[in-house]
Protein backbone atom coordinates (compact mmCIF):
# COMPACT_ATOMS: atom_id res chain seq x y z
CA UNK A 1 0.00 0.00 0.00
CA UNK A 2 1.29 3.41 -0.43
CA UNK A 3 0.57 6.88 1.83
CA UNK A 4 0.18 10.05 0.30
CA UNK A 5 0.10 12.45 3.28
CA UNK A 6 -0.66 16.05 2.22
CA UNK A 7 -1.89 19.67 4.42
CA UNK A 8 1.11 20.61 6.16
CA UNK A 9 2.31 24.05 5.72
CA UNK A 10 2.78 27.52 7.45
CA UNK A 11 0.36 28.72 10.32
CA UNK A 12 0.69 30.76 13.08
CA UNK A 13 0.59 29.61 17.04
CA UNK A 14 -2.93 29.46 17.91
CA UNK A 15 -3.94 28.42 14.32
CA UNK A 16 -5.23 25.31 13.08
CA UNK A 17 -4.66 22.42 10.19
CA UNK A 18 -5.64 19.33 8.92
CA UNK A 19 -3.47 16.68 7.89
CA UNK A 20 -4.25 13.91 5.18
CA UNK A 21 -3.31 10.22 4.40
CA UNK A 22 -4.83 8.51 1.34
CA UNK A 23 -3.98 5.09 0.71
CA UNK A 24 -3.60 3.27 -2.52
CA UNK A 25 -3.42 0.11 -3.95
CA UNK A 26 -3.86 -2.73 -1.81
CA UNK A 27 -7.09 -0.97 -0.17
CA UNK A 28 -9.17 -3.66 0.41
CA UNK A 29 -7.40 -4.54 3.61
CA UNK A 30 -8.40 -1.69 6.34
CA UNK A 31 -5.14 -0.83 8.25
CA UNK A 32 -4.44 0.62 11.80
CA UNK A 33 -3.33 3.95 11.05
CA UNK A 34 -0.80 5.90 12.85
CA UNK A 35 0.88 9.94 13.22
CA UNK A 36 3.94 10.20 13.23
CA UNK A 37 6.52 13.60 13.70
CA UNK A 38 10.23 13.93 13.79
CA UNK A 39 12.59 17.31 13.79
CA UNK A 40 16.01 17.08 12.13
CA UNK A 41 18.34 15.21 14.55
CA UNK A 42 15.60 14.00 16.65
CA UNK A 43 13.96 10.87 16.64
CA UNK A 44 10.61 10.55 15.18
CA UNK A 45 8.12 10.63 17.90
CA UNK A 46 4.52 9.18 18.35
CA UNK A 47 1.58 11.67 17.72
CA UNK A 48 -1.62 10.11 17.42
CA UNK A 49 -3.05 6.30 16.03
CA UNK A 50 -6.68 4.93 15.36
CA UNK A 51 -7.50 0.86 14.82
CA UNK A 52 -8.87 0.00 11.79
CA UNK A 53 -12.50 0.13 12.80
CA UNK A 54 -12.50 3.91 13.96
CA UNK A 55 -13.52 2.66 17.50
CA UNK A 56 -9.99 3.30 19.19
CA UNK A 57 -8.08 6.36 19.28
CA UNK A 58 -4.73 7.15 20.85
CA UNK A 59 -2.86 10.49 21.24
CA UNK A 60 0.68 11.31 22.61
CA UNK A 61 0.15 13.21 25.96
CA UNK A 62 1.86 16.39 24.27
CA UNK A 63 -1.00 16.46 21.56
CA UNK A 64 -4.22 15.20 23.89
CA UNK A 65 -6.75 17.28 24.08
CA UNK A 66 -5.30 19.57 20.86
CA UNK A 67 -5.49 17.06 17.93
CA UNK A 68 -8.15 14.49 17.07
CA UNK A 69 -7.31 11.74 14.56
CA UNK A 70 -10.18 10.39 12.44
CA UNK A 71 -10.58 8.55 9.06
CA UNK A 72 -12.91 7.97 6.38
CA UNK A 73 -12.73 4.45 5.15
CA UNK A 74 -14.76 4.61 2.20
CA UNK A 75 -12.06 7.53 0.95
CA UNK A 76 -9.16 5.30 2.53
CA UNK A 77 -8.00 8.18 3.99
CA UNK A 78 -6.57 9.38 7.66
CA UNK A 79 -6.77 12.51 8.92
CA UNK A 80 -5.02 14.46 12.22
CA UNK A 81 -6.85 18.00 12.97
CA UNK A 82 -4.48 19.87 14.80
CA UNK A 83 -5.74 22.67 16.42
CA UNK A 84 -3.88 25.41 18.98
CA UNK A 85 -0.95 24.91 17.20
CA UNK A 86 2.31 25.98 19.32
CA UNK A 87 5.85 26.81 17.55
CA UNK A 88 7.08 22.92 19.09
CA UNK A 89 4.89 21.29 16.87
CA UNK A 90 6.81 22.23 14.10
CA UNK A 91 7.78 19.06 12.71
CA UNK A 92 7.51 16.83 9.59
CA UNK A 93 4.85 14.75 9.95
CA UNK A 94 4.25 11.22 8.97
CA UNK A 95 1.72 8.86 8.62
CA UNK A 96 1.80 4.88 8.47
CA UNK A 97 -0.04 1.88 8.17
CA UNK A 98 0.35 -1.49 10.24
CA UNK A 99 -1.60 -4.74 8.51
CA UNK A 100 -4.11 -5.80 10.88
CA UNK A 101 -4.00 -9.20 12.60
CA UNK A 102 -0.71 -9.02 14.37
CA UNK A 103 0.61 -7.00 17.35
CA UNK A 104 0.37 -3.59 17.19
CA UNK A 105 2.25 -1.10 19.29
CA UNK A 106 0.53 1.79 18.01
CA UNK A 107 3.17 4.08 19.61
CA UNK A 108 6.20 2.43 18.38
CA UNK A 109 7.61 2.94 14.70
CA UNK A 110 9.18 -0.17 14.21
CA UNK A 111 5.14 -1.70 14.74
CA UNK A 112 4.23 -0.02 11.17
CA UNK A 113 4.17 -1.70 7.63
CA UNK A 114 4.27 1.11 5.53
CA UNK A 115 5.20 4.78 5.82
CA UNK A 116 4.04 8.14 3.91
CA UNK A 117 6.83 10.65 2.44
CA UNK A 118 6.15 13.64 5.29
CA UNK A 119 4.35 16.86 5.53
CA UNK A 120 5.77 20.07 6.90
CA UNK A 121 4.09 22.05 9.63
CA UNK A 122 5.77 24.79 10.91
CA UNK A 123 4.18 26.71 13.28
CA UNK A 124 5.34 30.44 13.56
CA UNK A 125 5.21 32.32 16.96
Amino acid sequence: VQLQASGGGLVQAGGSLRLSCAASGRTSVSYNMGWFRQAPGKEREFVAAIAWSGFAAFYADSVKGRFTISRDNAKNTVYLEMDSLKPEDTNVYYCAAKTPGTSWRHHETESYDYWGQGTLVTVSS
